[in-house]
């Protein structure tokens, strides 16, 4: 059965532009180790936005040697890149966007949203690309909640949305460098979950509404991100509340890694490059 090995709480909270207000849960920062292939994760929300007529969010900023995933839970966000991927999602909605060899985007509340305002909540995920595919082309999926399966639990206990990897026989939607299950559980109140999940990668739960509790004494609650100890394939939750928790597991990298603002790489010559290259404007242009 695997193990607790600590829980994370926010780093603190910022403005990424003028759209959304962050919690920091995670970086490369403090636990790149412990959280690979996964490099930082910001939550935004739960917020209330006024209707509006201005364009709230943020603008364009490059990124390279990642992937960034998110998921919304209200309210809407819209993309457009450099490689001409873009698109809005809505709730349940996810964009996996793929900077790899470089690559400009923005990101703003989306127009519907904008329009009538309201409840504003959603993850930003950064995931690692491994040394061999940083340099890898730039590439963007947009996949919507009824792309997305659906699987309910045991005994009632609520469902597992499957947005990449596997759960049984559902395969998420979306594609991955290495091996890694992203899922979006909703859990009922006073009911045992037991997940089973490979021996040897990073797992962790994070709680956006509700509580859980592992083993005999470790309540996770909202905003709480709880890491797993990587040995054992068997994990265990008793559900207090009604829950909605995303669970992140993957392969670890075990590669250094060295960032620098947008751009995650495995050296400093790297990272140089990175920007004589975005200085230059080798990352390309967002189309009219």
């Amino acid at each position: 059965m695997k193990e607790l090995a600590f829980i994370k709480r926010s780093n603190g909270q910022h403005w990424v532009g003028d759209g959304f207000p962050v919690r920091n849960i995670f970086s490369y920062h403090d636990i790149a180790e412990e959280i690979s292939p996964f490099l930082m994760m910001d939550y935004a929300g739960p917020a209330t936005f006024p209707a509006t007529s201005h364009r709230l969010g943020v603008g364009q900023h490059p990124h390279r040697g990642f992937e960034t995933v998110t998921i919304v839970y209200d309210g809407g966000v819209s993309h457009r890149d450099s490689s001409g991927g873009g698109g809005t999602i809505g709730p349940g909605d996810v964009q996996w966007m793929t900077a790899a060899s470089g690559l400009i985007h923005e990101e703003y509340h989306s127009p519907d949203f904008a329009r009538t305002g309201g409840t504003f909540e959603m993850v930003q995920l950064w995931v690692n690309l491994p040394a061999r595919d940083k340099m890898a082309p730039p590439g963007y999926q947009g996949i919507t909640a009824g792309e997305i399966p659906r699987v309910a639990l045991p005994h009632g206990a609520g469902e597992a949305r499957i947005i990449a990897g596997r759960f049984g026989e559902a395969a998420g939607p979306a594609r991955t460098f290495t091996p890694m299950n992203v899922w979006d559980l909703r859990l009922h109140a006073h009911h045992r979950v037991t997940l089973s999940l490979p021996q040897g990668h990073t797992t962790a739960l994070f709680v956006l509404k509700g509580a859980i509790r592992l083993g005999d004494r470790h309540p996770v609650r909202a905003a709480e991100l709880a890491v797993m100890e990587r040995r054992g394939t068997e994990l265990v939750m008793e559900v207090e509340e009604e829950t909605t928790l995303l669970l992140l597991n993957g392969a670890p990298l075990n590669e250094p890694i060295v960032g620098h603002g947008p751009f995650v790489m495995n050296t400093q010559e790297e990272i140089v490059q990175a920007i004589n290259d975005y200085n230059s404007g080798r990352f390309g242009q967002i189309g009219r």
